[in-house]
């Protein structure tokens, strides 16, 4: 067929995949408010992430040999379940694969790696003002809690710097 794109492999990511995975990351936190763009700390999360492949992963999307998009996931414990849960953490995809299914299979291969590590629970931020996210989530099954996502930085003890 003339024109067909290559398909999508989604795979666990590796330190070859580093710089692009970098700068998926800049995309994402150019438009999340409580974030910034921190290449260096984006480096050391990911390497982090790569440290321990039963308890997290990061899982990227190619086409024809590039990073197209990605998805962090890492299991925590779940009292309310009583088994582990599986936090996503950064999902992003280009701009221009987006609406195209690249989302949809990084999502459905989170939701494997979790499942097959006894994760009974998939769970995820996003930024209220991303429209186009909320709407990708809702599309595929993803609801709201009633819960509030609160968070606090700096030394043990201390309060931080309010925003």
């Amino acid at each position: 067929m003339a024109g067909a794109r290559p398909r999508i492999t989604i795979r666990a990511a590796t330190d070859a995949d580093l710089e692009p995975l970098v700068r998926l990351l800049g995309l994402l936190f150019s438009i999340e408010a409580d974030f910034r763009p921190d290449p260096p700390r984006q480096r050391r999360g990911l390497l982090l992430m790569m440290e321990d492949p039963e308890r997290r992963v990061v899982l990227v999307a190619e086409r024809a040999g590039a990073v197209i998009g990605m998805v962090t996931l890492q299991l925590v414990v779940s009292t309310a379940e009583g088994a582990p849960s599986a936090w996503i953490e950064d999902m992003v995809v280009e701009e221009r694969e987006r609406g195209g299914g690249v989302g949809r299979a990084l999502l459905e291969a989170a939701g494997r790696w979790a499942h097959g590590r006894g994760a009974t629970r998939l769970q995820l931020l996003a930024d209220r003002a991303n429209r186009p996210a909320l709407r990708f989530y809702r599309r595929l099954g993803w609801c709201e809690t009633q819960l509030v996502c609160l968070r606090r930085g700096g030394k043990p003890g201390r309060a931080a710097p309010s925003r």
